[in-house]
């Protein structure tokens, strides 16, 4: 059964943008698309450990601000040529309020 955890609500994450939520020892940037879809992941690239919150989000992904990497959010890889992964985490929207699980989604090697 999954846990959910109440992180605030929908309108604390600007469009295109992010915002940082610190669960125990982890940091999870919430990011928010133009078109209101909401994805969760670990605040750190896989390149070289950039702070992905600070980056610029377009469509559906995240472009990591130290060395251009762009991570897609839907399934938290980065765009070849580049490899690697974050690690997602499952959220969702009810009624406006964001709810997190700390169980980490499954990401693709």
């Amino acid at each position: 059964m999954t846990h959910w955890i109440d992180i605030g609500h929908l309108d604390d994450v600007p469009r295109l943008g992010a915002r940082i939520v610190e669960l125990g020892k982890q940091k999870i940037a919430i990011f928010r698309t133009s078109d209101d879809a909401i994805f969760a992941v670990n605040d750190r690239c896989p390149h070289k450990g950039g702070v992905l919150s600070q980056g610029i989000v377009t469509g559906h992904s995240v472009t990591c601000p130290l060395h251009g990497w762009n991570i897609q959010l839907e399934s938290g890889c980065a765009t070849e040529p580049n490899k690697g992964c974050v690690r997602k985490f499952p959220i969702k929207v009810e009624n406006g309020q964001l709810f997190i699980s700390l169980t980490p989604e499954t990401t693709p090697a």
